[in-house]
């Protein structure tokens, strides 16, 4: 027999009979009625779990993962405010159903099982996946099962007291509010969950405001994976920066009461604690999985015996609020309410196209006050000294810098964090003087993780900030790039645009470095960035190009929502020269602050014939090298720097080559996986006939004087350039 058949009948039989767990009496300050309506949450939510499990068996539903022995945790939503912005475990069905008990006009067994049915018709996903969320109840939604949603709920609350003392135009979080945070003991081990953890007690520890309540529901295994006895607590109890509070997540009296103390410390001491919740775990892990396969059948049926529906039945009767008939009859009600809206749901309309479920992956534009940009006297005053030299070619650290200060000033939503940005300036410079300029809530300098790093950019996103988090080096995102590809990315996606954390991610990157850092240092492994949807990734050649750029990265994730990364090449920052010593043949002068390149907008320099170099990066740098030997042996060469590497500007690049007899792309990522692979399949498929590509290695990246060895050079581009002219003629 099935284990939830099981369990259902046990709650009737032993309701029916008197037969309840033992448990302290109920004490607190829940009232009566309040606790009559959370049994009323906690039925929903088990009634819930069992259709979602006659729906998957009829081919109905999609993807079963219960609630059922965590529906304590509508206590805790009673004890917490709606506007309370709450990340949530994905076993938390009773504290989204408690929650909407607290806002007119939800309808919660309607909702969720439209989401179970993946109808497109479901209010927060659409159609996409079966989560918990909800815009009207400040519930975002979650896919994560690894905790990855921590960092970015670290991230909202600071964005709390931040926007007190900032105010962006599209601040979201009341300042009085909370942070809540839900996950499972197992993921509780998670490196990610750590990190968060680590981060809200660093915080905390130096008096920033960290109003954030974690919570962890402790049902003592993890799939098949048992958590030790005593380990969340041995875990937690003494971890600096975060206050412990611990209840029996059976008992709803207590949960209440403990969850109210716990919200309160952390809603007046703007500190962040961790709520530690027993619970158990009914029917096994998610869908199929039975408990039984791996658990002895006396340990499973001991979880089931302490079904914390009979628990809350004991309560209610003991402080006469509801006799056990009462509450069997809503229990039984509420799986006839269910199966009655889940007969209606099951016809509503589905996802078709490729086009209906791609529909949310690029977020809403929204309307942003019209600003006329700074005033000269504001300029004057930021930039000092360096207003006199703004007419002279620089360097392209330095136009960087010239731009995020005129961003900075005349957007006060942008805020910049990373490892080293603030008081040093960046570990090359990029962003010297912006905390001397702008002040410490700007520029933050946070901790060495870029897990956290990132996650408080999605988190300040969500509150109305523009955030521009760096990264130091790009080998350092691969510790921290799912925080984009299962976070950031998929908001939108998952929430049909009602949810969005738009971001400019800096990031100081690629390979030339001379005699430094092997692979740390130097990384030319952009894969990762290219291959999520709906993130822009943008890549300048020259000063000029990433000041303009980078206006436009900005305007995306202002006004358009938009997760875009701007890859800085780390060898062209203090790039001066092009053909020989003191040329000054790239350096560039500052451009008006008024001057953008649009997204999907190539740079073409030249006009000939004979030969198209696509190009970007340092490619592009190398390629105006190689261009000079080419002319001198006739070959008349135009070069075409792709800046904009995601989503790929296809027409521009069509319009580019257009009147080329060969097309050479010179990519300084790798032959595989690199971005030569989708340019030759464009290229091929618009039906350039005379193709080449010069490609790196599959190689990390050496230290020392081989540190180009296994990328493009200048002479290999002509090499590659001359065999496949001269194969054409």
């Amino acid at each position: 027999m099935d284990r939830a058949a099981i369990v259902e009948e046990n709650f009737l039989r032993r309701v029916a009979a008197g037969d309840m767990p033992g448990g302290l009496p109920a004490a607190g300050p829940l009232g009566n009625a309040d606790a009559v309506g959370l049994f009323h949450a906690q039925c929903l939510s088990r009634a819930l779990d069992l259709q979602s499990r006659a729906m998957q068996s009829k081919r109905q539903g999609f993807y079963t993962i219960g609630s059922s022995g965590h529906e304590g945790l509508a206590a805790i939503a009673w004890a917490l405010r709606p506007t309370d912005t709450a990340f949530l475990h994905y076993r938390d069905a009773a504290f989204q159903i408690a929650r909407s008990m607290q806002v007119p006009g939800q309808n919660p067994a309607w909702d969720m099982l439209l989401s179970f049915a993946c109808s497109s018709e479901d209010p927060i996903s659409g159609g996409r996946h079966k989560v918990l969320g909800s815009k009207a109840l400040n519930i975002p939604p979650q896919t994560s099962t690894i905790a990855s949603h921590l960092p970015k709920a670290v991230g909202a609350a600071y964005a709390i007291g931040a926007a007190k003392r900032l105010k962006p135009e599209h601040m979201e979080f009341p300042e009085d509010s909370i942070v809540y945070c839900s996950f499972g003991d197992a993921s509780a081990n998670h490196s990610t969950a750590q990190g968060a953890f680590n981060a809200a007690g660093w915080a905390a520890y130096q008096s920033v405001p960290m109003p954030l309540l974690f919570c962890c529901e402790d049902n003592g295994i993890g799939i098949s994976t048992k958590t030790p006895t005593g380990w969340i607590a041995a875990n937690f109890q003494n971890r600096p920066g975060i206050t412990y509070f611990h209840c029996n997540g059976l008992d709803i009296f207590e949960t209440y009461r403990v969850a109210q103390q716990a919200a309160d410390y952390v809603r007046s001491r703007r500190k962040p604690a961790l709520l530690h919740v027993k619970t158990v775990r009914l029917y096994g892990h998610a869908g199929a999985d039975v408990a039984t396969s791996y658990l002895p059948k006396a340990e499973v049926e001991a979880q089931e015996a302490n079904d914390p529906l009979l628990h809350t039945v004991r309560l209610l009767k003991e402080r006469e609020a509801a006799a056990p008939s009462d509450c069997l009859k809503i229990y039984q009600d509420t799986r006839k309410r269910v199966a009655r809206i889940a007969g209606e749901v099951v016809t509503r309309p589905h996802l078709k196209t490729a086009s209906d479920v791609m529909a949310s992956l690029i977020p809403p534009k929204r309307h942003c006050a019209p600003t006329n940009g700074p005033s000269e006297a504001a300029r004057a005053e930021a930039f000092g000294s360096d207003l006199r030299t703004m007419g002279e070619p620089q360097i392209m650290s330095k136009l960087i810098n010239w731009a995020m200060t005129d961003l900075m000033l005349t957007h006060p939503d942008i805020v910049m964090m990373g490892e080293d940005v603030g008081l040093k300036g960046g570990v090359y410079g990029v962003t010297q003087k912006l905390q001397q300029r702008f002040g410490a809530d700007r520029m933050i300098d946070t901790l060495l993780d870029e897990q956290s790093i990132l996650g408080l950019a999605i988190g300040m996103g969500q509150n109305g900030f523009t955030p521009m988090p760096e990264i130091q080096f790009l080998a350092y995102l691969h510790n921290a790039e799912d925080q984009i590809r299962g976070e950031a990315a998929t908001l939108s996606f998952f929430s049909k645009g009602q949810f969005t954390n738009p971001m400019v991610l800096r990031i100081a990157g690629l390979g030339y470095q001379k005699g430094f850092g092997g692979h740390f240092h130097n990384d030319n492994s952009i894969a990762v960035l290219r291959d999520i949807p709906g993130v822009v990734l943008a890549i300048p050649s020259n000063g000029a190009d990433a000041a303009k750029m980078l206006r436009e990265c900005v305007r995306l994730a202002r006004k358009e929502q938009r997760v875009v990364a701007f890859l800085e090449p780390i060898a062209l920052y203090p790039m001066r020269d092009l053909h020989k010593d003191k040329d000054g043949g790239w350096m560039q002068t500052y451009p008006a602050p008024d001057e953008t390149i649009a997204l999907g907008e190539v740079g073409v320099d030249g006009d000939g014939t004979d030969l198209a170099i696509v190009t970007f990066g340092n490619g592009t740098y190398l390629s105006h090298q190689a261009r000079k030997s080419l002319d001198a042996k006739g070959i008349k060469t135009r070069i075409i720097d792709l800046r904009w590497i995601s989503p790929l500007p296809k027409e521009a690049l069509t319009a580019a080559v257009v009147g080329c007899e060969t097309v050479l792309i010179v990519d300084e990522t790798r032959h595989s996986g690199g971005v030569a692979e989708a340019l030759m399949a464009h290229f091929h498929e618009i039906g350039v006939a005379r193709l080449a590509r010069e490609t790196s290695e599959d190689s990390f990246i050496a230290t020392g004087p081989a540190y180009a060895a296994t990328m493009p050079s200048a002479e290999s581009i002509v090499a590659a350039a001359l065999a496949l002219v001269e194969g054409a003629r």
